[in-house]
Formats: structure tokens, C-alpha cells, sequence
């Protein structure tokens, strides 16, 4: 295992790229690097032809959160507070150009409320900032805000996805609340570099589909992760909807690649 970060994933996803095709160099690839750079980043090192697809792994949907000192219960609430005092909610993010930045600024936008966007170098700080009521909104996936949710000092509102989580099976869904347009999600996927040959990744495949049965599925669910795991044709489905998705979400917000 090595953990190559920067650029938003992107340097371990071009390193993998640029990889011996022979199945001993992989990618657990995540949205950041394998969708929604290409929308938001002018220039990326590599192409979704770069990559072989061969499972996909997880999906973390966001839930909508506010300081629990907010006094709004629902996503409809939150709308109407936020239309009634313009520019006075402010709204974190992991970093300009980050899937809950473009999703908060879906709702932004489909919904013509004046949210204020402070972008964080990561979730940690931004996090901090929402417990401690130095904003008053973010975007976070379960695994990150599920401390927080159990000690009282935030409020899940929605889902952003159209069906509950287990984990959080009181939580609404984004749909349930009348904001089906605000679904969106982190996840992972295993790839390799492309013409890694056919068998090889049909024997990885293979190994993938036997663990999740047999034991990531628990383990996934029990730390708040939705197991997906669906073979080589499902990821390179899966991914390619991903891309256009995200690209439809910058553009009618008008986010820019940076």
C-alpha cells in the first residue's frame, strides 16, 4: 500500500497510469481523481483511457449537516431560513472544486438562495468549524460526521441519494425532502493501468467479488460505507456516468477549472 496524495488524487492516479500494465500496480480510485478533476481542473495528466476498470468497491452519499444550534430540523427548513436571511449562512467545503462544493452549489443555485462558501484544506478543519458554529453548513459523508452526530453537536437533514442509509435509517433521503436533484456521493473503485491483459484482470475481478461476499461487505457497511461491488462492466458504466454527471453539476454552477 502506498498513499500518494496531492492535487486531489490526481499524482497516484497518474502514477498508476503510467504503471506496467501486469496487475501488480493498482488504483483505489475515488471520485476526486477519476471524475470530477476533469471537470474542475483545467489540465490532468492522464485520461479515462489511461485506466482499466475492475470493480467497483463503495460509495459514501453525503448527508446534508448543520450545527445542531441551527434551528432548522429539515432540508425544506433550511431553504426557508436561508431565504430569509441572504448571505448570512455560510457553508463549508473540503476545497473549491470538491464534490461537496459543487453539490452545495447545486443547491445554491436550483434553489436561489445566497449561501456564503468558505472552503477548508481538507475535511478535518471543516469539520472543526461546524462543530464549533464558525459555519453553519456542510456536506460530509457518514464515516465523518457520524461522532459528531452522536454527541449532539450536529444535525443530519438529508441524504443526498434516493434511498436511506442503514447506518442512519432515520435519516431522509434529498428525494423524501423534495430536493431530488441534490444526490451525490463519494466513492471507489479498483482499476489498473489499461492493456493490463484481459486475464489478469479478470483473475483480480475474480478475488474482489469472492472478498466482498465473503467479508469486505460487513466491514464496509459497519464503518458506514455502502458496498457496491460490482464487476468490470459495472465500474467502466459506473465511472462514465460519473463524469458526465459531474461535469453537468460544474457547469450549471458555474464552477471553474482551475
Amino acid at each position: 500500500m502506498e498513499n500518494r496524495g496531492g492535487a486531489a488524487g490526481t499524482l497516484g492516479a497518474d502514477l498508476v497510469a503510467k504503471a506496467a500494465p501486469d496487475g501488480y500496480t493498482l488504483l483505489v480510485g475515488a471520485s476526486a481523481e477519476m471524475a470530477i478533476a476533469r471537470a474542475v481542473m483545467r489540465a490532468i495528466p492522464y485520461q479515462p483511457e489511461d485506466f482499466a476498470p475492475v470493480a467497483l468497491l463503495t460509495e459514501q452519499p453525503f448527508l446534508v449537516l448543520v450545527n445542531a444550534a441551527l434551528p432548522v430540523r429539515n432540508l425544506a427548513e433550511l431553504v426557508a431560513l436561508a431565504r430569509k436571511q441572504p448571505g448570512r449562512l455560510n457553508y463549508a467545503s473540503h476545497g473549491t472544486g470538491t464534490a461537496n462544493h459543487l453539490l452545495t452549489e447545486l443547491l445554491r443555485v436550483e434553489t436561489g438562495i445566497a449561501i456564503t462558501h468558505i472552503p477548508y484544506r481538507g475535511g478535518g478543519p471543516a469539520m472543526t468549524d461546524l462543530v464549533s458554529g464558525q459555519v453553519q453548513m456542510l456536506l460530509d459523508v457518514i464515516p465523518s460526521a457520524l461522532p459528531h452526530l452522536l454527541s449532539g453537536r450536529v444535525r443530519a437533514l438529508a441524504l443526498c441519494r434516493a434511498t436511506r442509509s442503514a447506518t442512519l435509517a432515520e435519516v431522509p433521503t434529498t428525494a423524501e425532502a423534495g430536493f431530488p436533484f441534490l444526490a451525490g456521493s463519494t466513492w471507489s473503485t479498483l482499476v489498473a493501468p489499461a492493456r493490463t491483459p484481459d486475464p489478469v484482470l479478470a483473475r483480480i475481478g475474480e478475488t474482489v467479488q469472492v472478498a466482498m461476499r465473503e467479508a469486505l461487505t460487513d466491514a464496509f457497511r459497519e464503518r458506514g460505507l455502502e458496498p457496491l461491488g460490482g464487476d468490470a462492466a459495472a465500474a467502466r458504466a459506473f465511472i462514465a456516468a460519473e463524469q458526465a454527471k459531474w461535469q453537468r453539476i460544474a457547469t450549471r454552477t458555474g464552477v471553474q477549472p482551475e
